[in-house]
């Protein structure tokens, strides 16, 4: 019997006797209804019900997580659509202003000449291996485009037809060595011609030779081109004086001139395929 009442066994009786007994009077205090034992059960197991419920309901929160996940992401896809289309459309929406605002440039130029034959072109690429930026235009001698033809944007100078195919044409800025076109200062009425050089490319700079010691051309001078060799048409807007030097050699003057056409940045332009007096000079490269 001593053995008995020392070991475990009997330990672990009296515990659960103890915790009975403390759950029976805690029912008995409480004055609930249901039996003593009852009430023993639901006070011992009663923290481990609230913790079942509290992971039930943590479930519940995860699944409808995982549902509006679900969701969100359809949704989210449905808007990618939704914005790449509003993007082809804004997309759209710049290529037509772009050509809307060169041909309101064009009806502009074409109403002060009328004699003017003129084609639509969007630039399509820049040769990146030509350190004169040369670029290709989507108009050719399917369109009447040839070689010589003068290239514009609105009254601005851009170029020269340098190159034809069938569908497009390679052209030579105003920046290019290998252009020549005749010009005058409009204030002064001075003549000479209009060339790119080497060191001035990089610059977005041609030069105006011809001109002799005693110039009055000043800065802000705007040259144009004056028909010379019919190679231009003329009184088309070449650009703006920005500096008139003496060369050291020769004791000549010559003006620095930056042209009014964004050569770097232009995309539509307009290619004169026919003009009054056109025909009578020869491109030189």
């Amino acid at each position: 019997m001593k053995r008995f009442l020392q070991s475990g066994t009997f330990k672990n009786l009296v515990i659960v006797a103890a915790v009975v007994l403390v759950g029976v009077l805690c029912a008995a205090v409480s004055h609930n209804a249901s039996s003593p034992f009852t009430s023993v059960i639901g006070t011992i197991f009663s923290p481990l019900q609230k913790l079942s419920v509290a992971i039930s309901d943590n479930l519940n929160d995860v699944s409808a997580a995982f549902k509006s996940s679900s969701v969100y992401i359809e949704e989210n896809e449905a808007l990618k659509k939704e914005i790449e289309g509003y993007r082809k459309q804004l997309a759209d929406y710049d290529d037509l202003k772009k050509k809307v605002d060169a041909y309101e440039e064009f009806y502009g130029i074409k109403q002060k000449n009328t004699d003017f034959e003129i084609s639509y072109g969007s630039v399509i690429s820049r040769d990146a291996a030509d350190v004169y930026g040369s670029f290709v235009l989507n108009t050719g001698s399917s369109d009447g485009v040839q070689v010589g033809d003068p290239v514009i944007y609105g009254e601005y100078v851009v170029g020269i037809v340098k190159k034809v195919n069938f569908s497009t044409c390679v052209v030579y800025s105003v920046l290019d060595p290998r252009v020549n076109i005749g010009v005058f200062e409009s204030g002064t009425r001075e003549y000479g011609y209009v060339s790119g050089e080497d060191k001035l490319y990089s610059q977005g700079l041609c030069k105006l030779y011809g001109l002799d010691s005693s110039t009055s051309i000043v800065k802000g001078g705007v040259v144009c081109t004056s028909g010379a060799g019919g190679v231009f048409p003329d009184g088309l807007i070449v650009g703006e004086v920005t500096a008139v030097k003496t060369d050291d050699v020769s004791s000549a003057c010559y003006a620095l001139v930056k042209p009014f056409a964004d050569l770097d940045r232009i995309s539509e332009v307009f290619v004169i395929t026919s003009f009054d007096g056109q025909g009578e000079g020869e491109i030189k490269d």
